[in-house]
C-alpha cells in the first residue's frame, strides 16, 4: 500500500516539475538554514558543559554596593578560593584562576634553546581535580602543588621538547624573569572551552608577581569551587553571601558573593544592577526562533502551492472517492507525498550544509565539525523530518481529501472564501517575518556601523600597541628616544591597559570634602608621559603629566565623570589621594570611551605609570607611513629586546574585536534575512504562476475588451501588494519593540527612524514585483486567441 502511495507521489512530482522544484528548493534552503543554526546553537550550548563534575562545579561572582548603585562581576579577591575551602565544609575543591572573562596573558617562553609565545593562565593546585582536562603526563592531584610549577599542553610540549614525556621535569623561563618546572602535560583543550590557555602556572607564582592580589580589598581573579556530592548549592550560597565582611577592613565597603553554575557562565555572563541578566543566551534564543520561523516559511510555501493547485487534482480525488477510497486513505496519500518531498529536501539540505559549513564557520567565527558520528544529531534530524513533513503536508492533506466527488466531477469546484483567506493569511505571515528580519537587519547594521564610526574621544587610526615584555620594561626610555628619531613615528607613550579596554577599578580614593561613607568606585590606569598627545585626547583644564615637573610623579588626571563625583570647582592643583598616595590633580580630560559602548563612561583617574614594568607601548604613526614606522619599530625591538619576537596590534583592530559578537550577529542576520526573502519569493513565484495560469481566459477577455498592459499588470499584482502592506502594518510595531529592546543593551546607540521601516517595505515590494513580473507579463502578453480558443 505504502509503495503505491510513493509511486503516485513520485509521478506527481515528475508531472509538475516547476512546482516540485519550487517546493523542494524552498524546503531544502529552509532546512539547511535551520540545520546550520541548530549546529551553531548546539556548539554555543556545549561550551564549558562537558566537565564530568559539571553539576557540582560553580563560579563565584561578587556583587558590590557603591553608594546607591549595585555592580557585579566575576572579579574576586586573590585569596578567596583557599579561604572558602578552609572554612566551608561543603566545598570539596576550590581554585582561583586568571582570567575567565578576559583574554589570557600571552608570554614568551624559553626552553630547550627555543622560544615561542603561548597563552598562559594561573590556577591553584585543585584546578585539575575539578576540571575534565586529562593529563597525559603527571598527576592531577599534585601537578600545581609546587611553587614555580607549570602544566603545559601537548602542543606546547611538542613545540619545545618534541613529546609530552620528554617535557616532564624540564625547565621553562617566561618573560625573561621567572623559572618554572614542567610538572604536568594536559591534552590540548577542546574548542568548546571559554577560558583557553596553553599552560597553567601555579597560583603562588601569581601572588608573588601580583602582591595586590593578597589584599582582600582588591579584586581581579576568578574563583571556581567544586561542591561535595551531598552538598546543597542553596545552603552554600547562603553561607558565602556575606563571606567577605570579616576579611575587608574598609567600613564603607559592602559586597556579597553569589554562585553560578560554571557551565552557565559562558551564555549567562551579563550583569544588570548587580544581578545576572542575560548574555550570549539572548543570541542563542534569537537564532533558535529564527530557525523555526525560516522552516515555517518554507512549510507555508508547500501548503500554499499544494492547495492553490487543488483544481488540478480535483478529478483524481473525485474518481478515487467514487472508486471507494475513504478519506483516511486519501489523507495517507497526500501526507506520503509531503513526506517524500520532505525526505528529498532533507537529503539535499544535508549535502548543502556539508558544503556550506566551512563558509558558515568563517562567517560565525566557529570551528563546527559536521556531526556525522553523533547519534543525537541523527535522532534530531529524523524528528525534524517527521515534524516538517507533517507541518507542511497536514493542511493540504485535510483540504484536498475534503473534496466532494459530485462537485468535482461536475466541474463546479470553487475555492471557498475560508480557504482563500487562510492562504492569504499564510502569505501575510511569511512577509510579516520577512519585513521583521529586514528591519532588524537594518537596525543591527546601522548600530554596528555607528560603533565602528563613532567618535571615541581619541583618534584610534594610525595607533599601534606593542606589549611591554622582556627588556622593554627596563629599556623603555631608550626605546622611546630611538622611536621618536625613526621615520614615520610622531609620538610614543605607554599605558598599563589598552585604551579600548581600561577596566581596573578602585574605591581607595580620597579628596577634600569627601562625604563619610562614600565608597564610589573609580576606574584607574597608569600611563606614561605624552599619553594625552599620543592618543589625541582633549583636555578641558590643566595639562597632562610631564617629566618637566617633578611633582607629577604624584600627579593625577581625572575625566569629567570623575570630576562630577569629586565636586571640585577649580580642580587643577587640588589634592587627591589614591591608595594612600597623596598628590594633586594636574589636568581634567574630556570624557572619552575607554571600554565598551554597552557601558556608560565611568569616572576615570589616570596616574603616573612611567616606570611601570608591564602594559603596552603606544605609538602614533604618521598618516600613510605605517609600513615604514613598523619596520623601524621592528628594528628597534630586535636591538633592545632580541629574545622576544616583534608583535604589535593596531588600535582599530583591537576596538573592532571588542564588538565581535555584534559583527557576527550582523553578518548572520543579513544572510538569514536574504534567505528568508528568497524562500518567501519562491512561494510568491509559485502563486504567481498559478494565478497567471488560473486567470488566463479572464486576461484574454479583458484584452479583447481593450485592457492595456499596465492595467492588467496592476490587476494581477495589486492583491500581492495589498498582502505585503498588511504584513508591513503587523511587522512594523513588532520590529520596533524587538529592536528597541536589543538597543537597550547599549549606553550609546542609534535611534530607530521611520525611514528604516519605509526601506523595508519598499525592498519587499520591489523584490515581490520583480519575482511575479515574468509570469504575470507572460500571461498578459499571450495572444488572446490562444487563451480563448477553448471557449
Amino acid at each position: 500500500m505504502f509503495e503505491n502511495y510513493f509511486k503516485v507521489a513520485w509521478r506527481n512530482l515528475i508531472r509538475n516539475k516547476a512546482f516540485s522544484v519550487i517546493n523542494i528548493l524552498g524546503l531544502t534552503i529552509g532546512l539547511a538554514c535551520s540545520l546550520l543554526i541548530l549546529l551553531w546553537v548546539w556548539d554555543e550550548r556545549s561550551v564549558d558543559n562537558f566537565h564530568e563534575q559539571g553539576n557540582r562545579l560553580y563560579l563565584v561572582y561578587e556583587r558590590q554596593f557603591v553608594n546607591k548603585e549595585v555592580f557585579a562581576s566575576y572579579k574576586t579577591p586573590g585569596m578567596l578560593a583557599n579561604e572558602m575551602k578552609r572554612t566551608i565544609p561543603e566545598i570539596a575543591y576550590a581554585s582561583n584562576f586568571s582570567w575567565i572573562d578576559d583574554s589570557p596573558d600571552r608570554f614568551v617562553f624559553e626552553g630547550n634553546n627555543k622560544s615561542a609565545k603561548f597563552d598562559a593562565c594561573y590556577a591553584d593546585s585543585d584546578y585539575f581535580k575539578m576540571m575534565s582536562y586529562p593529563l597525559v603526563e603527571g598527576d592531577a592531584a599534585t601537578a600545581l602543588n609546587m611553587h614555580g610549577s607549570v602544566c603545559i599542553s601537548e602542543k606546547m610540549a611538542k613545540a619545545f621538547f618534541g613529546s609530552a614525556d620528554a617535557a616532564m621535569g624540564k625547565p621553562l623561563r617566561y618573560d625573561n624573569r621567572n623559572n618554572l618546572v614542567v610538572t604536568g602535560v594536559f591534552k590540548d583543550l577542546p574548542q568548546n572551552v571559554s577560558a583557553k590557555f596553553d599552560c597553567l602556572i601555579d597560583w603562588s607564582s601569581f601572588l608573588r608577581e601580583n602582591s595586590w592580589a593578597k589584599d582582600w580589598g582588591n579584586v581581579g581573579p576568578n574563583t571556581i569551587i567544586l561542591l561535595h556530592e551531598d552538598a546543597s548549592p542553596q545552603k552554600v550560597a547562603a553561607k558565602i553571601k556575606n563571606f567577605l565582611a570579616k576579611y575587608n577592613n574598609n567600613a564603607n565597603y559592602r559586597a556579597e558573593l553569589e554562585l553560578q553554575r560554571y557551565g552557565d557562565s559562558y551564555l549567562h555572563a551579563n550583569f544588570k544592577a548587580g544581578y545576572l541578566s542575560g548574555g550570549r543566551i539572548e543570541y542563542v534564543k534569537l537564532f533558535s526562533i529564527v530557525a523555526v520561523f525560516i522552516l515555517l516559511i518554507a512549510c507555508i510555501n508547500f501548503m500554499n502551492l499544494t492547495t492553490a493547485r487543488s483544481a488540478k487534482r480535483a478529478k483524481e480525488i473525485g474518481i478515487r472517492k467514487v472508486a471507494g477510497a475513504a478519506r483516511p486513505v486519501l489523507l495517507q496519500q497526500f501526507l506520503s507525498e509531503a513526506m517524500l518531498v520532505t525526505v528529498l529536501s532533507v537529503l539535499l539540505a544535508l549535502a548543502l550544509v556539508y558544503i556550506l559549513l566551512p563558509f558558515f564557520n568563517q562567517l560565525s567565527g566557529k570551528q563546527i565539525v559536521f556531526p556525522i558520528s553523533n547519534i543525537y544529531f541523527w535522532c534530531i534530524l529524523v524528528g525534524l523530518t517527521i515534524i516538517t513533513g507533517l507541518a507542511a503536508g497536514s493542511y493540504p492533506a485535510v483540504f484536498l481529501s475534503s473534496f466532494k466527488p459530485l462537485t468535482v466531477l461536475k466541474g463546479t469546484l470553487k475555492s471557498g472564501s475560508r480557504d482563500i483567506s487562510l492562504r492569504k493569511g499564510l502569505v501575510v505571515f511569511q512577509f510579516t517575518l520577512s519585513i521583521l528580519f529586514i528591519t532588524g537587519t537594518i537596525v543591527v547594521s546601522r548600530q554596528v556601523k555607528y560603533i565602528q564610526q563613532t567618535n571615541l574621544g581619541y583618534n584610534r587610526e594610525n595607533l599601534v600597541y606593542l606589549p611591554i615584555e622582556g627588556e622593554l620594561a627596563a629599556r623603555y626610555p631608550v626605546f622611546k628616544q630611538e622611536a621618536l628619531n625613526a621615520p614615520g613615528i610622531k609620538m610614543v607613550s605607554r599605558t598599563q591597559e589598552a585604551p579600548t579596554s581600561i577596566g581596573s577599578s578602585t574605591w581607595g580614593v580620597d579628596w577634600d570634602g569627601k562625604i563619610p561613607g562614600n565608597n564610589q568606585m573609580f576606574t584607574q590606569t597608569g600611563v606614561g608621559y605624552d599619553f594625552v598627545k599620543t592618543l589625541n585626547l582633549k583636555m578641558i583644564a590643566g595639562r597632562e603629566l610631564s617629566e618637566d615637573f617633578a611633582s607629577d610623579s604624584a600627579g593625577y588626571l581625572v575625566n569629567e565623570a570623575a570630576l562630577r563625583i569629586i565636586g571640585y570647582k577649580d580642580p587643577v592643583g587640588k589634592p587627591l589621594t589614591m591608595w594612600g598616595k597623596k598628590g594633586t590633580i594636574v589636568g581634567v580630560l574630556k570624557d572619552f570611551h575607554f571600554s565598551s559602548l554597552h557601558d556608560p563612561i565611568h569616572p576615570l583617574i589616570v596616574w603616573n605609570g612611567e616606570k611601570s614594568d608591564y602594559g603596552n607601548i603606544l605609538v602614533r604613526t604618521e598618516a600613510g607611513k605605517t609600513k615604514e614606522a613598523l619596520a623601524s619599530l621592528e628594528r628597534i625591538c630586535k636591538t633592545l629586546n632580541p629574545k622576544f619576537p616583534f608583535t604589535y596590534t593596531f588600535s582599530d583592530d583591537a576596538y573592532q574585536k571588542t564588538y565581535n559578537s555584534e559583527t557576527i550577529v550582523n553578518k548572520l542576520s543579513t544572510c538569514f534575512s536574504l534567505l528568508t526573502i528568497f524562500i518567501s519569493c519562491l512561494g510568491l513565484l509559485g502563486l504567481a504562476m498559478f494565478t497567471a495560469e488560473h486567470r488566463t481566459r479572464e486576461i484574454g477577455i479583458r484584452k479583447v475588451l481593450g485592457a492595456g498592459v499596465v492595467s492588467l499588470f496592476t490587476l494581477l499584482s495589486k492583491e500581492f501588494i495589498a498582502l505585503i502592506i498588511i504584513s508591513f502594518l503587523i511587522a512594523s510595531p513588532l520590529a520596533w519593540w524587538i529592536m528597541n529592546k536589543w538597543l537597550q543593551g547599549f549606553s550609546y546607540k542609534i535611534d530607530i527612524e521611520w525611514w528604516m521601516f519605509l526601506l523595508s517595505i519598499l525592498l519587499i515590494i520591489g523584490i515581490a514585483l520583480l519575482t511575479i513580473s515574468y509570469q504575470t507579463m507572460k500571461a498578459i502578453l499571450m495572444n488572446p486567441v490562444k487563451s480563448l480558443k477553448g471557449e
